[in-house]
């Protein structure tokens, strides 16, 4: 295929990239053949241009399609490469939360650094008996393959658990041994897989520390062989160990951590029985502080103790063996502390009484002088001398520390040595299971010896999984007759090769050790020398001389030589040694006993490099030994290795390959650089590219057909599908090298399938447009034609309706023109009148106002005007007066200021002469000039005179006529004055009566308006109190009808608080009868396990003894209570020969079981008797809730006097019964001789007598107590109807006053309060005298009950015993009467005891003289009973006394009669009870019966045959007739338990038998259903309750039996049918898948499908039906089967990530469907098993729902209610496309679910249980078929039966 058909626009490649390693692009451009860089673009949206190699022209990886992005398997991937597997995972890790994935056969695990919930049990149900390839990757599915490869290829099998540190590769480990441990459980008694599990604890302590990259760090490989036997039962396991990290015990490097058990003591030393070690805290030791982190977050040291003491003590190792380990520990830390000082440079000194010597001396038993002698020297010898050297300081503390690794190896070998001995066992082992945790490949700054030995150990394992990897792929090619071509892979030999073979660099190593002056760097020399140029693997650094590289498959590693010779040679002081084994403590010496001896390399742990070389005298005998002893740990861990290589390649391998995604320990934290190393690194990428390098990808024929139909033509598909895939692929893929056929696949080259896909899916987007354009016209279509048909429609509606329209307007416009016309007249001639006359109105108006308007203009015109005249005189007269006053005054004024100016002047010229002289001067000027003037004024005077003379004349007749003007006026003023002041005072007389007026006025207000407000306010207080009063009814109404609703929501909550506690009670009496039946299954297990054991020793027995005869052991428990007949004494000699054999051979195991049934029976009576408590304690919590809160009291009432006269009635009926015997007694008596006088009649009668007088005295009382309760009935109603509340409506309407309106409101208020409290008071007090009376009357039903109880069981005894029935019943009658007089006065009951202390004594030896008297009649009574029965005959039905016998009728007439006096019982012989079982159970055959008789036939007959022997009662008939049929129900059901129709048939028989025992009991619980006929075949003589619980045990026993066998047909059916088959075909397509091959969905030849599930689920119905088997019973079966296919279905869909897509949900939904229907069609529907279904249809529902925003997941939320939210979650993060049209489910989409789901209170547990069986109930079911009617068919065999 050219690279330009698929590097082209929209392609998606990687890239390489620094940080991410790979990063992804998309091409913005068609690639063409010659271009020189392609044009990206990044998915943050950057463009790039990618340049090529200029040489090679590689072009970038392609990206697989999104539909293949996640998959289990990466070789599924279509392009395999490195960049496709890292995405692939980070997805799987990040996105699904999945840490496993498959990588061809490898598993994939990352480390989660978080705690799942996937390793529950339930998960290894899930996975157990599932292919590999058909569940979810798992370490669980490796360990089933390697098992069931185990058990199918009789092959042994290894799992290689492998990774750096901190990847996981412990915790792998331990739980694949977990898996082995609880699927294959164990062969013995010992429990070995505890003690396999419970060697964790200890290995982790002594071997794992914390580093910096891990806290619980595997410091040594280990290899555990767990053993089984024939059965594939655990039987034992073996551990190997590989180098030991010594160093860790003397020295840690930062936050790393010495092993745990030194820190775990520590943690512990303040506990007293660790005082003795002298501890203290981690920081005061020098081997436990130097890494300065002594804690690790989480963990509890001293808790780890324990558990790591509780491992020991299982393993065997015992306490005393325990403290001996720690001391030993202890004294390595205290040796750690002993500080060596210098002497001088040559040698050195320990000071003396030093602690911590001290200390170590004394915990190890040594004395202080050797050791610290040894410890500062050494000795050397020689061939002739031996001489003591001193050791300087740092030599003396490097010999300290190489004895205290010392004597940690040699503690670490014991504890192992001790381990295997604890786990093996004597049973041959017959194969095993290798278990490999092997420290993964390293490389650090500084790489020693320790990285050297674990990276050669790694390339051999890569070499050998090359070689396995090759091998499979060849396997497969030659399988499916491939042409095979050889693949080029890695071969790393040559690394190999320069490690181990001759001269290479191990060899060089041990050389140099044997050299005296041996050293590092002329070690490193010789490694240059010789491998410099001869090895391209080995390379030189170029800056250092005292190191080497080496070119591993992973990486080039640079390894330090400082160190490589003191590590291999591993040397310690032999005087050191010896002073050890001189020790007095016994566990040291035995660490060191073997010492001496050779020991195989393997025969110990290997490689913990333990092993001492010392310098001894030549021995001749110890040669070989020495030589042995003296292996180097390069050699000794060559050898191991090899060895494990050897026993790898011996077995079948299984890779589990743990990566570590981050250095920081975070949760789900993906680091692509450090996975990358570590993919490299452990062969993952290898295994990429073998299968790469061949044909990865590969179909079968019908897969290939079925996904790539699309693609084919109509003319293309022929019969032969084989030959249709052939000619359809030389069509899409032209080039034939990139696919092969095989027989059964077809096999592609890298990228074809996706090449394959994209064809896939460019057809269907084609096929997709073209039916959407299809689609879309032909809705277009029909939505235009849909319209147009509605527009015309409207249209022609619209327009009949517009003509209607307009013809109705243009009438009513016509009719409204008219309207209008006469209208307006109206209204305008109307308008026009109102008009004028209004006019007309307001002219007169108006001209009468302007009139007065003028005139009143006029009038105060005319008065102005003389207003104005007087008022303008009087103000100018005024102004006048004022004027000429202030001219005078001021010409006063001016003048005196003159004057006094002229006086001053005059003074002032007086003063002077010629003032004189001018004035005298002007003088007389003056003078002359006044005296002209003065003439002239007299002149004028004169002429002024005459003119006064005549004015005076005039004006003296002016004033004349003045005067008598003023005299008038005056007058005229006068009277106006008078008038003035009677105006005045008028106007004042007005203005008083105004104010008069006002003032009335205002008080008339006031007074209205107070009469208003009075008034209103009257009014309002009296509508006020009728409102209170409404208010107070309406109060009354609300708190009567809140009463009511309190009453009756009390009685709904009281209800609800009931339905809660009676559905606690019912949910925990299924879970006490879960747990009861549990119990019976494992009792069952137990004693099926111990039957097998007693069989196996039987028949060991009978090898060894030739003579013995094997005898089966199928009594039950209760076997021991009964007397057997002979047969089964010579049973219980057998099964006591077996248990003496079996006692002989292994006693304890037999005690063990003997001690474990007994415990199981004790368990089960207690859980038993609890049940029976529980059930009680609901029955009376029913009673007693019903009884307190039922309203009805007279109804119950009438209940009690309804039961009352059913009482009278039964006592009358029983009287008269008794009347009757007594009559037929006394008639028989009459016919014997002498019999009237016996003493047993008398005595019989007198007890009669005394039975009905005191039936007489109940009655009386039961009367009394009637009477009682109708009075007190009676008061309670009187009292009930006089506390009703009045209506005081009446008296309130009387009260006038408000005040009295309120003080009857305030009373009315209190008095309705004082009622209600006393209607409270008598309610309370009637409830308790009615709660004390019922139980008086309880007490007395119950005395009558047990009197009618008492009398029926006297009547039933026989004569004999019913004296002594009396006299029991006395005796404890007198005794509750003496513990009531106690309880009552003390004194009393003192005397009350003497007399009753008497009467016993009399009442005693009465029973005596009566028991004489019995002995006496016991002849007579048979003789009796004899003539009773023959006299019987003609008597009245059912008054046969129980020792009578029914002869044959003489007449022949009487024949029909024989039939009719039948009473349904058969005798037989004890001698024939044997054969009665064995025909009728052991030899029966179902389906016989089934057909052709009745249901139930053997149950009806056992019954039969057991009322007849109830009927003569023998109660050891009777005993052993029900433990022949209880223990020969077990052993058919042994015998045949797989078989579904013999197991049903005898469940329904036993439910029959257990019926039967109930409905003819004799208990009236059971009686109601019975006819007359039947309550007279009721049992007579005996109680078979207890018998009744143990064949109601036995039937739930043989239910779980019918629920497992139908399990074990069922589950295979399960997946494949509801599923894998395409139950609707075409829906879903099938994906690629890689080398683990899942089921297909195509149904097969012989595949399950929907179909033969619902056959199988017909065929149980069918014969449970045909058996007869209860409705009730077939409705639980059917429910647990529905929930077992439900289950297993969910499980599985939880697991199968391939199953969880859209078109799976759907098939899904129409299986269900399907079920439901067959429930409809059975008449199902409400047996609870469609609710079983349910969480499988909400996932169905939820693989179909939209998955996108915050409203589907609303809707999811609330939909998925049955299931919980890891299950959700789980869903959701598996749902995968199926094709590429479809959505992945956004992270953010599932985090917003788990956040809305947070809340929920649930179990976290993923997978439902599919072995949770519902607890089982037998509800009673009594038979209409009357037992005198059952014929025996002659077919059984039963002839010896009678009919009686």
């Amino acid at each position: 295929m050219a690279a330009s058909e698929l590097y082209t626009k929209c392609a998606r490649v990687w890239i390489p990239d620094a940080e991410e390693v790979w990063k992804s692009a998309e091409l913005t451009k068609d690639y063409k053949g010659g271009d020189a860089s392609l044009q990206l673009m990044l998915e943050d949206g950057k463009s790039i241009e990618h340049k090529l190699d200029p040489k090679t022209k590689n072009l970038p990886y392609l990206r697989n399609p999104d539909i293949l992005v996640g998959e289990n398997d990466l070789t599924a991937l279509s392009y395999l490469h490195e960049p496709a597997v890292l995405h692939n995972l980070k997805v799987r890790f990040m996105d699904s939360k999945l840490i496993y994935t498959y990588c061809g056969i490898v598993l994939v695990a990352i480390n989660p650094y978080e705690t799942l919930p996937i390793y529950g049990t339930d998960i290894i149900s899930a996975y157990s008996g599932q292919n590999m390839g058909d569940m979810d990757p798992h370490i669980f599915a490796v360990a089933e393959e390697a098992y069931k490869q185990m058990a199918r290829d009789e092959r042994n099998q290894s799992i290689i658990v492998s990774g750096e540190s901190g990847a996981g590769k412990t915790v792998s480990a331990k739980y694949a041994m977990r898996y082995f441990a609880t699927v294959s459980g164990s062969a013995s008694e010992a429990n070995v897989e505890e003690k396999v599990l419970a060697s964790n604890p200890i290995m982790e302590a002594i071997g794992n520390a914390k580093t910096t990259r891990n806290d619980n760090s595997s410091r040594f490989g280990k290899y555990i062989e767990i053993g089984f036997d024939a059965r594939y039962r655990i039987i034992g396991a073996n551990m190997r160990t590989y180098l030991l990290e010594k160093s860790r015990v003397v020295f840690q490097a930062d936050e790393e951590r010495n092993y745990h058990i030194f820190y775990q003591l520590c943690a512990s030393a303040h506990l007293p029985e660790y005082k003795t070690l002298k501890l203290g805290g981690a920081n005061d030791f020098l081997y436990t502080r130097q890494g300065r982190s002594p804690v690790i977050d989480g963990v509890d040291d001293s808790k780890e103790l324990c558990n790591t003491r509780s491992a020991f003590t299982l393993l065997g190792i015992n306490e005393s063996y325990q403290m001996g380990l720690f001391q030993v520990l202890a004294a390595i830390l205290h040796l750690g502390n002993v500080e060596i000082k210098e002497r001088d440079s040559d040698s050195s000194i320990i000071p003396p009484n030093n602690h911590h010597l001290t200390a170590f001396c004394e915990l190890v038993g040594v004395t202080y002088q050797d050791m610290s002698q040894w410890l500062c020297h050494r000795k050397l010898k020689t061939a002739t001398e031996t001489y003591v050297k001193t050791l300087s300081r740092l030599q003396a503390t490097n010999a300290r520390d190489a004895l205290s690794k010392h004597i940690y190896a040699k503690l670490f070998n014991w504890i192992v040595e001790h381990v295997n001995k604890a786990l093996i066992t004597n049973v041959k082992q017959h194969s095993f299971i290798g278990v490999l945790d092997i420290y993964g490949f390293e490389t650090f700054e500084i790489n020693s010896f320790e990285q050297f030995c674990i990276n050669y150990a790694n390339e051999k394992l890569q070499q050998q999984f090359n070689m396995h990897v090759f091998k499979l792929e060849q396997e497969e090619y030659m399988r499916e007759q491939i042409p095979w071509t050889l693949i080029d892979f890695y071969d790393n030999q040559p690394c190999i090769n320069l490690i181990e073979a001759k001269m290479g660099i191990l060899d060089l190593l041990d050389e140099e050790c044997k050299m005296p002056k041996g050293s590092d760097d002329s070690w490193a020399q010789k490694l240059y020398n010789t491998h410099l140029k001869t090895c391209t693997l080995f390379e030189k650094p170029r800056m250092s001389n005292r190191a080497f590289i080496i070119q591993h498959f992973a990486d080039k590693v640079e390894y330090q030589c400082d160190g490589f010779l003191e590590k291999n040679k591993d040397t310690v002081n032999e005087e050191q040694i010896n002073v050890l084994k001189a020790s007095k403590f016994d566990l040291l010496v035995e660490l060191f006993r073997d010492e001496e001896k050779a020991t195989s390399p393997t025969g110990q742990v290997q490689g913990t490099g333990g092993r001492t070389r010392l310098s001894v005298k030549p021995d001749k005998g110890r040669d070989s030994s020495s030589k042995e002893h003296k292996k180097t740990v390069g050699c000794q861990f060559r050898n191991s290795l090899q060895m494990l290589m050897e026993t790898l390649n011996a077995t079948t391998p299984h890779y589990v390959r743990c990566i570590k995604p981050n250095d920081f320990k975070q949760a789900f934290s993906f680091d692509p650089k450090r996975a990358v190393q570590q993919l490299r690194a452990c062969g993952v990428l290898e295994t990429i590219r073998i299968s790469a390098a061949g044909f990865p990808s590969r179909w079968t024929y019908q897969e290939f057909f079925s996904r790539y139909r699309v693609l084919m033509k109509q003319k293309d598909v022929l019969p032969d599908k084989k030959l249709t895939c052939k000619n359809v692929l030389e069509k899409l893929v032209q080039d034939q090298d990139k696919y092969q056929f095989g027989k059964t696949k077809i096999f592609f080259r890298a990228g074809q399938v996706a090449y394959l896909e994209k064809l896939r899916a460019d057809k269907l987007r084609a096929a997709c447009i073209r039916i959407q354009k299809t689609i879309r016209c032909w809705l277009a279509r029909k939505k235009y034609l849909r319209k147009r048909s509605a527009a015309i429609t409207i249209q022609r509606f619209t327009r009949g309706y517009q003509a209607r329209c307009l013809a109705k307007f243009m009438r009513r416009t016509q009719a409204a023109t008219v309207i209008q016309k006469y209208q307006r007249m109206y209204v305008e001639k109307k308008r026009y009148r109102q008009k004028q006359a209004a006019a007309l109105a307001m002219q007169t108006i108006l001209r009468a106002y302007m009139a007065r308007q003028k005139y009143q203009g006029l009038l105060r015109q005319k008065k102005a005007v003389i207003i104005q005249k007087r008022v303008r005189g009087w103000l100018a007269r005024c102004w006048y007066k004022r004027c000429l006053r202030s001219i005078v005054y001021l010409q006063c004024c001016i003048r005196r200021m003159r004057a006094r100016r002229e006086l001053k002047k005059l003074k002032i010229e007086a003063r002077s002469v010629e003032h004189f002289k001018k004035l005298n001067k002007g003088m007389e000027n003056k003078i002359m000039q006044l005296q002209r003037k003065i003439d002239e004024q007299s002149k004028e005077n004169r002429l002024v005179n005459d003119k006064l003379v005549g004015l005076e004349s005039s004006y003296t007749v002016e004033s004349e006529r003045m005067r008598g003007e003023l005299t008038r006026l005056r007058g005229v003023e006068e009277d106006n004055k008078n008038k003035a002041n009677q105006v005045s005072s008028l106007l004042e007389e007005l203005e008083k009566l105004r104010k008069e007026l006002s003032s009335t006025q205002q008080e008339k207000k006031t007074i209205e308006d107070w009469a208003q407000t009075y008034k209103n306010e009257m009014e309002k207080m009296v509508s006020d109190l009728r409102d209170q009063n409404g208010l107070l009814k309406t109060e009354k109404d609300d708190l009567n009808r809140l009463i009511q609703e309190q009453s009756q929501q009390m009685t709904e909550k009281m209800t609800r608080a009931i339905a809660q506690e009676t559905q606690q009670l019912e949910t925990d009496l299924n879970e006490e009868r879960s747990r009861y039946q549990n119990l019976l299954t494992e009792h069952l297990r137990l004693e099926e396990k111990y039957d097998d054991l007693k069989e196996e020793m039987a028949l060991s027995s009978h090898v060894s003894k030739p003579g013995h005869r094997r005898t089966d052991s199928t009594h039950s428990s209760n076997e021991s209570e009964y007397t057997y007949n002979s047969e089964y004494a010579e049973l219980e000699e057998g099964s006591r020969a077996a248990e003496d054999v079996t006692r002989g051979i292994d006693t304890s195991l037999t005690l063990k079981l003997q001690k474990r049934l007994t415990e199981l029976e004790q368990e089960k009576q207690s859980l038993r008797n609890e049940l029976e408590n529980k059930e009680e304690q609901f029955q009376r919590a029913r009673a007693r809730d019903d009884a307190e809160f039922k309203k009805a009291r007279g109804a119950e009432l009438e209940y009690e006097s309804l039961k009352r006269q059913e009482l009278e009635s039964e006592n009358k009926k029983l009287k008269h019964d008794l009347a009757e015997m007594r009559k037929s007694l006394l008639g028989d008596a009459a016919t014997g001789a002498g019999a009237p006088g016996s003493p047993a009649y008398k005595v019989l009668l007198e007890q009669l007598n005394a039975s009905c007088e005191e039936l007489e005295v109940r009655k009386e009382e039961v009367l009394i107590l009637r009477s009682q309760l109708v009075s007190q009935k009676e008061a309670m109603h009187h009292k009930e109807t006089m506390t009703e509340p009045s209506v005081y409506a009446d008296d309130v309407s009387k009260l006038k006053d408000a005040d009295e309106l309120k003080q009857a409101y305030v009373g009315l208020k209190d008095t309705n309060r004082l009622l209600e409290h006393q209607l409270q008071t008598q309610r309370r007090t009637y409830d308790n005298e009615v709660e004390s009376l019922r139980g008086e009357l309880q007490t007395v039903k119950e005395e009558n009950n047990r009197q009618q109880q008492l009398l029926a069981q006297n009547l039933q005894l026989p004569p004999e015993a019913r004296i002594e029935a009396s006299l029991q019943h006395e005796i404890t009658r007198l005794t509750n009467e003496n513990l009531e007089l106690m309880a009552d006065d003390p004194t009393a009951s003192r005397e009350a005891r003497v007399i009753i202390l008497r009467r016993m004594v009399d009442l005693m030896e009465q029973l005596e003289k009566q028991d004489r008297t019995i002995r006496k009649l016991k002849k007579q009574l048979k003789v009796y009973s004899k003539r009773i029965g023959e006299m019987g005959a003609g008597q009245a039905e059912g008054q046969t006394s129980p020792g009578q016998m029914v002869d044959e009728p003489i007449h022949p007439v009487n024949i029909p009669r024989r039939e009719k006096d039948f009473q349904g019982m058969l005798e037989y012989k004890k001698e024939d009870e044997l054969k009665l079982v064995k025909n009728l159970i052991l030899e029966l055959k179902p389906r016989g019966v089934a057909v052709n008789l009745i249901p139930g036939l053997p149950a009806y007959i056992l019954f039969m045959c057991l009322r007849h022997a109830d009927y003569v009662n023998d109660d050891q008939k009777v005993r052993t007739l029900l433990t022949s049929t209880i223990n020969s129900i077990k052993k058919i059901l042994k015998k045949r338990g797989d078989d579904f129709e013999m197991v049903s048939f005898w469940l329904a028989n036993t439910c029959r038998f257990l019926h039967c025992l109930k409905q003819y009991s004799g208990d009236e619980a059971f009686m109601k259903h019975n006819t007359s006929r039947q309550n007279e075949h009721c049992l007579s003589n005996f109680d078979l309750a207890e018998y009744r619980q143990v064949i109601s045990d036995l039937a739930i026993q043989i239910y779980q039996q019918l629920i497992k066998c139908m399990e074990n047909i069922l589950w295979p059916m399960i997946v494949s049918g509801m599923l894998e088959h395409e139950t609707i075909q075409g829906v879903s397509g099938v994906k690629p898948t890689g080398l683990r091959k899942r089921t297909s969905s195509i149904a097969d030849e012989g595949t399950y499908t929907l179909d033969s599930i619902i056959r199988q689920l017909n065929a149980f119905h069918s014969t449970m039906c045909q058996h007869g088997t209860d409705p009730e019973l077939i409705k639980q079966v059917v429910k647990q089967q529905f929930y077992i296919v439900g289950a297993v279905t969910l499980n599985n869909l939880l697991l199968r990530k391939d199953m969880c897509s859209w078109s799976k949900g759907m098939q899904i939904r129409y299986n269900v469907s399907q079920l439901e229907e067959w429930l409809r069609d059975k008449g199902l529907m409400n047996c609870g098993a469609k609710e079983t279904l349910e969480p499988l249809i909400q996932a169905a529902q939820l693989l179909q729902v939209k998955k996108k925003t915050d409203e589907d997941a609303e809707a999811i939320c609330s939909m998925c209610l049955a299931l919980t939210t890891a299950q959700i979650v789980k869903v959701l993060n598996l749902y995968t496309p199926v094709n590429e049209f479809e959505e992945r489910v956004s992270v953010a989409f599932i985090r917003t679910i788990q956040t809305r789901l947070r809340d929920r209170c649930e179990s976290p547990q993923l997978l439902m249980d599919a072995k949770m069986i519902y607890p089982v109930t037998f509800p009673f079911n009594p038979s209409s078929l009357a037992l005198e009617t059952i014929q025996i068919p002659g077919s059984l065999n039963l002839g010896f039966l009678t009919r009686v």
